[in-house]
């Protein structure tokens, strides 16, 4: 996300047991319909996946753009919720008991912010950048935070007292009147998908997906149950005005929320996912929306990491337990795609920008790479398992 993001990390909540991707590896029933199928997983390098996040995450925790204040860091939806979200799930492929250094850097910073919400600046503030740039940022931290928390709690199966309140503090941000009702004012400097128009539904979707997932019934709890009442209701209500990117989202909020897209629109959904999956098995995301580069060049077309590892997470997480076999046929192509296209030199997988020509191995050339990479390496541990 942001441009320019975090107590002292609990040590109880980050040891051995974090074998899988927390809120992403929630549905029984989804990863045995990707079994049923008789096909090998398809062969990918874990080991290259995981140095190539970790020195993002490096670069990221030493670029001096991203300092804020009390000596912590702008958390970002394009580099680090991917990496937070991932790098669990390699745990079991590389042989690790604990999170790696640069993990518990990411979680400390997290925690710390979420600790000392009340003393911490927002990231951008309205002198520098803007009048509203205060409420985006502020509102936009709260959700990644509560996010991010909750994917590592996920796989200890109990919620902790800060992820909770990191839950608080987005909820009290959560709008209440107006159009967008149950969303929350997101970060936008007009950067798509991150910092965008299109970026506060894509983010209420996972914030969805994050609460129905957090340990401990957390969802069924009366205080949250009314904030996602509302939640849903935004989902619901926005859904048709959504690139199909955000409907892809919408989909897998769907699958604890049926309500937010019902199933003669998720038929559509489908059909239109199915239409625009390369005969190379990939997706790009330039079919996602009606997208246009500030510089005027023209978009990538190619199948490209971030779209083919989502869409496919996405199928593989709300594959019925008897899996249609045209969805089975669009998983295994979309997983071929992905263990073919990981670069063997850096381990990432390739996407490009929809806003500028940019060099692909500059620092903000390879934010798309950042996300596609958490997103491939999601899809294809889901689909081996």
């Amino acid at each position: 996300m942001l441009k320019g993001s975090q107590f002292a990390p609990a040590t109880a909540v980050i040891t051995a047991t974090l074998a899988t991707a927390a809120w992403l590896l929630v549905s029984p029933q989804a990863g045995r319909a990707v079994l049923a199928a008789d096909s090998p997983a398809p062969a990918w390098d874990p080991h290259a996946a995981a140095r190539y996040l970790d020195s993002r995450e490096v670069w990221w925790q030493n670029w001096d753009h991203d300092k804020r204040d009390h000596g912590t860091r702008c958390v970002s939806c394009h580099t680090q919720a991917p990496y937070a979200l991932a790098r669990p799930a390699l745990r079991g492929a590389l042989g690790e008991s604990t999170p790696s250094p640069m993990e518990s850097a990411m979680l400390s910073d997290v925690e710390k912010r979420v600790s000392n919400w009340k003393d911490m600046l927002p990231f951008y503030s309205d002198e520098l950048y803007g009048t509203g740039k205060e409420i985006q940022s502020r509102n936009a931290e709260s959700v990644l935070n509560a996010v991010i928390l909750a994917s590592y709690d996920r796989s200890q199966g109990q919620l902790r007292d800060l992820t909770r309140l990191a839950f608080d503090h987005a909820w009290e941000l959560q709008s209440t009147d107006g159009p967008d009702a149950g969303a929350w004012v997101w970060q936008n400097f007009e950067y798509t998908p991150w910092e965008s128009k299109e970026s506060q539904y894509h983010w209420a979707a996972l914030m969805a997906i994050a609460a129905a997932t957090a340990p401990g019934n957390y969802a069924d709890e009366p205080a949250a149950a009314e904030h996602l009442k509302a939640l849903r209701s935004y989902l619901q209500s926005h859904y048709a005005v959504q690139p199909l990117l955000n409907k892809i989202v919408a989909l897998w909020a769907s699958h604890w929320f049926p309500d937010i897209v019902p199933e003669s629109k998720r038929d559509a959904l489908l059909g239109q996912l199915y239409a625009r999956q390369h005969s190379d098995g990939g997706w790009s995301l330039t079919d996602l929306g009606d997208w246009a580069r500030r510089d005027k060049t023209p978009l990538e077309t190619r199948s490209d990491g971030y779209a083919t590892g989502l869409i496919t997470l996405v199928l593989e997480q709300t594959a019925p337990a008897n899996p249609h076999a045209q969805r089975f046929t669009h998983i295994q192509h979309g997983l071929e795609w992905l263990a073919a296209n990981q670069d063997k030199s850096t381990g990432a997988w390739p996407a490009w920008s929809l806003n500028k020509n940019r060099a692909p191995q500059s620092d903000a050339g390879q934010f798309m790479s950042d996300a596609a990479t958490g997103y491939a390496i999601l899809a294809l541990q889901n689909g081996s398992r």
